[in-house]
C-alpha cells in the first residue's frame, strides 16, 4: 500500500480527456464530465442514437433505421460524437492514446451487460492492413479486447478482414459510403469457426451512416453468424 501511495503522489490520477487531476484513475474531471454528452434515456434500439421523449421500455427506432435495412438486430452507443466525445475518439484513433481503450471500453461494457450469451463472441470492425501499418493498431480491436475482458466473453480480433482499401469516408454522403464499402469486408477463411453459429457483437469506435458496420455484419452473417449486434463508443448525431 505504501508503494501505491508513493506512485500516486508522483503520478496522480488524471482526467482521460485533459490534464486535470481526478480522484480516481480512468475518470473524467468535473469540467469534462459536464461537457461530455453521454447517451441515455430513450434511444433507437437498432443504432443507439438518442431520441426525444421518455423511455417507457418500448422498442423504438430512429428515422434512419426505419428506412435503411440494417443487417444487425440491435445497437448501442455511449457518447455523442461531439465535443469531449469526439476528442476521446480522435485521441484513441489518431493520437496514440491506446491508454484510453480500457476506460472507454468499460463504459461500452456497461451499455451491454445483459447481451452476453453462451454463444457470444466480440468481433472488431477490421482495418485494411495499410492503415494498420500506418496507425500501428486497430482502435476497434483494442476496445473489443477490453470489453470482452470486462464481460468475460470470447473475442476474435481477426474474424473479419478488409482486403479492399477504401477511401476516407468523412464528409461523404450516406449513399457514397455504402457504395464505397460494398464488398470491402469479408470473413477470415482461417476464423470461420469463430463466427459460425455465434451471436456476434461488432465493436467500432464511431458510427456515422452505419455503412462500415453493415458491411461487417453482412460478412459475419455470410460466415454463419446466427445473430449480430453492434456497440460503438460514439454515435454521430444530427445537429449535435
Amino acid at each position: 500500500m505504501r508503494l501505491q501511495s508513493v506512485i500516486r503522489a508522483i503520478y496522480p490520477p488524471q482526467c482521460v480527456a485533459c490534464d486535470a487531476q481526478t480522484e480516481d484513475d480512468f475518470g473524467l474531471c468535473a469540467a469534462c464530465w459536464r461537457e461530455t454528452q453521454f447517451i441515455g434515456g430513450l434511444v433507437c434500439d437498432t443504432c443507439g442514437t438518442p431520441l426525444p421523449g421518455e423511455d417507457h421500455g418500448e422498442v423504438v427506432q430512429c428515422d434512419d433505421c426505419m428506412t435503411i435495412a440494417r443487417p444487425w438486430s440491435r445497437g448501442r452507443a455511449v457518447l455523442v460524437y461531439a465535443g469531449v466525445g469526439r476528442r476521446l475518439v480522435l485521441g484513441l484513433k489518431h493520437g496514440d492514446r491506446t491508454d484510453l481503450a480500457r476506460p472507454l471500453a468499460q463504459w461500452m461494457a456497461q451499455k451491454i451487460t445483459n447481451w452476453a450469451r453462451l454463444d457470444t463472441v466480440f468481433v472488431p470492425v477490421p482495418l485494411h492492413w495499410a492503415r494498420i501499418v500506418k496507425r500501428r493498431y486497430n482502435q476497434s480491436a483494442l476496445l473489443a479486447q477490453e470489453i470482452a475482458k470486462a464481460l468475460d466473453v470470447p473475442v476474435c480480433v481477426d474474424a473479419l478482414l478488409r482486403p479492399k482499401k477504401t477511401k476516407a469516408l468523412e464528409g461523404h454522403s450516406r449513399e457514397a459510403r455504402f457504395a464505397e464499402l460494398s464488398g470491402a469486408i469479408v470473413a477470415n477463411p482461417k476464423q470461420m469457426q469463430a463466427l459460425a453459429g455465434k451471436h456476434v457483437i461488432l465493436v467500432d469506435d464511431v458510427m456515422t451512416s452505419g455503412a462500415t458496420l453493415a458491411a461487417s455484419a453482412e460478412a459475419a452473417k455470410a460466415a454463419g453468424a446466427t445473430d449480430v449486434s453492434i456497440v460503438t463508443l460514439a454515435r454521430v448525431v444530427k445537429d449535435a
